[in-house]
């Protein structure tokens, strides 16, 4: 603060930012207050920053991580709430906002609406769905009770199971089922009995209460240890009226556990009656059976005819196939025989000897002409070759030769010379003569 003359204070703005934030703090230390949220965001260090309107103003919120952990809800853009915090005014802009303490839905409890955020969440991964549900044993050896050792609700299903199946084996995993610690309670004796895999079934009981008394079931700390479970559950939580998530994830739900226990066994002695009223059915359809395969043997035996006979009737069909059969193959030899005769007779008429002599004369005539007629055209063909050979030793080359003439060649390269202009002067020649060659220089040609 600036004193100029004597009737004036001057602030600076930290001073006078300082003065309000000093006055507005110790002014409302705690508040309550509800609004609407929006802007709600959630950044990685975990402290939530949002907006808080009505329908004609608007307050900046936070409310720092501890805080946010202790929630039974998570706020949500467009949510109502009834909220305590203290006023607050940030210096370096100059803004207020109330940082909050403790935070619940207006309207609805803060129970109420983290259970229907968490059944919206657990419903969404498919924990509820009914495909995976699994069928209850008709007839289970042992079943595991995870409930409080002590109270009605233990006392009602023992007896119950005990009346419907008395010698049924039950076993009891005391728990505490509400209060701090019993969501991780519950959720470790359902992994318990799963581990010890001697049960065939698990019924998780409580008796009814308030939203409050019945935390632990609405956890998801048991909803997933129930989702885990390999052995089916009955989740038996409360009054017929009461619904839990743990309803909502066990494989089936009872309204109350004196219902989960009826659920669970059948009653012994309507099963003896069944059992009875079954046998007495199977033994009449035993008798009757026996009865009618009585009598269709009896109606077998009458048509049945005597085997000796029947081996007679067979006997007797085989030597006679056997006459037949003997006469037919000495008919068939006979025939044969006879045809062969007549092949045999053929074939002498016609020796192959015969004709071998008959072909081999006139093999030896055909030969006789055959190489006359070649000797006559060879002394023919002789003669004409003689001619003509002496007809081309007139007309060759060399015949030529012989007559006084010559053949003149280029050397080395040997091309016969017809034309004195392929020859130049001073080129050798090579000259051919009947007896011998002559190489010889150009000296003039014309």
């Amino acid at each position: 603060m600036v004193q100029v003359n004597d009737f004036r204070q001057i602030f600076t703005v930290s001073k006078l930012t300082g003065a309000i934030k000093s006055l507005v703090e110790e002014s409302f230390p705690l508040v309550w207050i509800t609004g609407e949220i929006s802007n709600f965001s959630l950044p990685a260090s975990g402290h939530a920053y949002f907006s808080l309107k009505d329908a004609n103003s608007v307050i900046s919120g936070v409310m720092f991580r501890n805080q946010q952990k202790r929630l039974r809800f998570t706020p949500e853009n467009g949510m109502k709430i009834i909220g305590m915090g203290r006023l607050s005014l940030y210096e370096p802009r100059g803004t207020y906002q109330i940082i909050f303490e403790h935070m619940e839905p207006s309207g609805t409890g803060a129970l109420q609406a983290a259970f229907e955020q968490l059944k919206q969440k657990l419903s969404l991964e498919g924990l509820f769905d009914q495909d995976r549900k699994r069928t209850l044993p008709y007839l289970p050896e042992k079943i595991s009770i995870i409930t409080s050792p002590t109270g009605a609700v233990i006392r009602d299903i023992i007896n119950v199971s005990t009346r419907r199946f008395p010698n049924i084996a039950l076993e009891i995993v005391p728990v505490k089922v509400q209060g701090v610690g019993a969501d991780a309670e519950i959720a470790e004796a359902v992994a318990l009995v799963n581990r010890m895999a001697a049960s065939d079934l698990i019924i998780v009981a409580r008796g009814g209460g308030s939203l409050e008394d019945l935390v632990a079931f609405n956890s998801e700390t048991v909803a997933r240890a129930i989702f885990n479970s390999t052995i089916p559950v009955i989740s038996a939580v409360g009054h017929e009226t009461d619904f839990t998530i743990s309803d909502f994830v066990a494989d089936i739900r009872a309204p109350t556990p004196s219902a989960a226990a009826e659920l669970a066994l059948p009653e012994k002695s309507a099963l003896l009656s069944r059992i009875m009223e079954q046998r007495a059915t199977i033994l009449r359809a035993i008798v009757q059976k026996q009865a009618s395969m009585r009598e269709r043997i009896l109606d077998f035996t009458s048509r049945l005819k005597d085997p000796k006979r029947s081996v007679d009737d067979l006997r007797f069909k085989l030597e006679d196939l056997e006459s037949r059969m003997a006469r037919l193959i000495h008919k068939r030899t006979a025939a044969s025989r006879e045809r062969l005769d007549w092949f045999v007779h053929a074939l002498f008429t016609n020796s192959p000897a015969r004709q071998i002599l008959h072909e081999r004369e006139t093999v030896k005539t055909r030969t006789s002409r055959l190489e006359k007629a070649m000797t006559t055209i060879l002394e023919r063909y002789k003669g004409c070759v003689n001619e003509l050979t002496a007809r081309l030793g007139t007309l060759g080359p060399m015949g030529v030769l012989d007559r006084g003439y010559s053949i003149t060649r280029t050397y080395p390269d040997k091309s016969i010379v017809m034309d004195s202009a392929e020859i130049e002067i001073d080129n050798t020649v090579e000259i051919i003569l009947a007896q011998g060659k002559l190489y010889c220089e150009v000296k003039e040609k014309k």
